[in-house]
Formats: C-alpha cells, sequence, structure tokens
C-alpha cells in the first residue's frame, strides 16, 4: 500500500496517529479492529463487536485510507477526497457496530499507510486486535492477516469465517511459552461463550525436541508418556482457573500442523502461540502457526510469548499460569 506524498506510514495528514474520536489515552482499553468495507472486515467487525461486548470493554474501529498513485505524484485535492472517502467509510463502520452492540461504546481511528502498520501503531489502545482474512491459501504473503501477528504485541484473531455453532475452541500445545498463552486465551474465549476446549500436543516431530528434556527419548511409548505429562501439565492450572469450561486434551502421534489441522475441522476458534521452540526471525512467524493461517477453515488467534518480550517492540504482559493460592 503506498503512502500519500508527505506522509508518514499509519498516520493521517496533518493530524498524529489515532485520529478521530476514542480515549487516546496510550493503554490498553478495549478491542481493535480493522475495518475497509469488504465481507472479510464485515465479518471482523462483527467478531470484535461481541468480543466487546463480552468482555465489557470499548471497541476501536480502525481504517487506513490507500494513496492509488505514485510516491511522487501530488495533488492535495485528490488526497483530501480519498481521505474523506476513507472517513465515511469509517463512520460506516462505526455505524454498523452500535447497531450489533448498542450497548459497546465505540471508536475510530482515521490513517494511512500499510494496514498492519496503522493496526500496531493503534495496538497500545488494545487488549485484543480481529481482522479479516481471504479464504483458505488465498492469503499473498504481504496480507495484513499475516504480517500482522508477526509483528504485533498483542493477541490477534484473524476471522475467516463466523463462528459455526460448534462450540469450541483448540489451542495448540507444545511445551513452550508461547503454548502456555495459547492455553490462557483459549479458556478465557470458552469461558466468555460457553465453548468448550480442546488442547491438542501433535507430538511427532523430532526437530520440536532439540534442547529440551525429551531429546534423548527414543522409546515411543517413553516419549508417548512424556508428552502425555507434558500436556496434562500445562492443561491443569486453567482447569482449576475455569473449572465450568468442559475440557478435552488429545495426544497425537503426528507433527502439530497435521494434528492441529484435523482438530479444527470441528473448532470456530484455534488459539496458537506466534512461535514454537526454534530460534527463529522475531518478525517472522513460527512454520506451524504460518501453516494455520493460511489452511484452518476457521477463525486463528495468535497469542504472543512472554519469550518474545522485546524481539517486537513493546508488549502488553501476557496472562501466565494460575497458581495455587
Amino acid at each position: 500500500m503506498a503512502t500519500s506524498p508527505g506522509t508518514s506510514p499509519g498516520t493521517s495528514p496533518g493530524t498524529g496517529p489515532g485520529t478521530g474520536t476514542g480515549t487516546g489515552t496510550g493503554t490498553s482499553t478495549g478491542v481493535l479492529v480493522g475495518y475497509d468495507g469488504s465481507p472479510d472486515s464485515e465479518k471482523a467487525l462483527r467478531w470484535a463487536a461481541e468480543e466487546a461486548r463480552l468482555r465489557r470493554l470499548d471497541l476501536l474501529i480502525c481504517h487506513s485510507w490507500r494513496w492509488p498513485y505514485p510516491k511522487d505524484y501530488v495533488d492535495d485535492a485528490v488526497k483530501a477526497t480519498i481521505e474523506r472517502l476513507g472517513a465515511n467509510l469509517l463512520n460506516e463502520g462505526v455505524a454498523r457496530a452500535r447497531r450489533l452492540v448498542p450497548s459497546v461504546k465505540v471508536h475510530k481511528r482515521l490513517m494511512t499507510g500499510p494496514a498492519y502498520a496503522a493496526l500496531d501503531l493503534c495496538a497500545p489502545e488494545a487488549e485484543l486486535m480481529i481482522v479479516g482474512s481471504h479464504e483458505r491459501n488465498e492469503l499473498p504473503a504481504a496480507s495484513t492477516a499475516l504480517q500482522l501477528p508477526a509483528r504485533s504485541h498483542r493477541p490477534v484473531v484473524v476471522v475467516r469465517r463466523s463462528p459455526t455453532a460448534r462450540n469450541r475452541v483448540v489451542a495448540g500445545v507444545d511445551g513452550s511459552s508461547g503454548g502456555d498463552a495459547a492455553l490462557a486465551l483459549a479458556f478465557e474465549e470458552a469461558a466468555l461463550r460457553d465453548w468448550d476446549v480442546l488442547a491438542v500436543y501433535g507430538y511427532w516431530e523430532p526437530a520440536a525436541f532439540i534442547g529440551t528434556d525429551l531429546a534423548g527419548l527414543s522409546d515411543p511409548t517413553e516419549l508417548k508418556h512424556a508428552c502425555a505429562t507434558r500436556l496434562e501439565g500445562a492443561v491443569a492450572p486453567w482447569r482449576v482457573k475455569y473449572p465450568q469450561v468442559e475440557v478435552h486434551t488429545q495426544l497425537v502421534p503426528r507433527g502439530p500442523r497435521e494434528a492441529l489441522l484435523d482438530a479444527v475441522q470441528t473448532a470456530d476458534l484455534l488459539v496458537v502461540g506466534d512461535r514454537g521452540r526454534g530460534g527463529l526471525d522475531p518478525l517472522l512467524l513460527g512454520a506451524t502457526t504460518s501453516a494455520m493461517l493460511q489452511l484452518a477453515p476457521c477463525a486463528v488467534a495468535v497469542v504472543p510469548s512472554p519469550a518474545s518480550f522485546g524481539t517486537k517492540g513493546p508488549r502488553a504482559l501476557r496472562p501466565t499460569a494460575p497458581t495455587d493460592g
């Protein structure tokens, strides 16, 4: 997405980041959703509106308008017209949201530049970020649905379709801090929506155990037992914190991508960490997470792990596993 001449990415001309009504406090105050009037963003808006209602938070709607001409082409009248059209579209989104959830306070931000950059600038005002997505296998590498989760220090929900009353959250577990963060959000969503949780551990991928306490286990029975213990240990504290949530666990002797893809066929939401145990570039998602964003038929939530603190810029505190007492 090109930027209008003389304008910084994510900033509306003549104004600072976060143009529009709202708190502008720089603290986490609500649910943030990207809106551009497309069918994909309409799905995201509906999800975000319900999320804000359930969490009793404000809803912040962001639209980033585009400069469709070469950077060196300057026409203030055209720029003003495009910005006005963007403002009108944003106002339509606000009106739709208010009809969906009359009890929720709705704010707006008019931005410019790449959508993922604009949303990330608004992230300090959000506890959760929501964006729409194309259908499976149609995500270009530069899409917001891939770029934002890789950069954001907030959890990002990528909405592909509306919930289909399966009433289930699948969480990917791998023994990493990202897997623990994914469980935290999965249980929270399940409690809010009265859904159940399926925690899935796909463990038959030797590379996943390099550098861990399981690296030396070559006997399949011993490895299965150790992984089962790890899965139950990861889930146990969340069972205690959310006793009202029905919980299922699934230990699958396959790679995590295959295990999760099978599980999400009967789910409304998949929650995964931004990356597993690999030492990746901080602006790259893990291979399993990238595959889920491309292939999962349901909404996918990507949760930054505590281990990623400082790698993408300042981050919000992540929920930690509850402790007894």
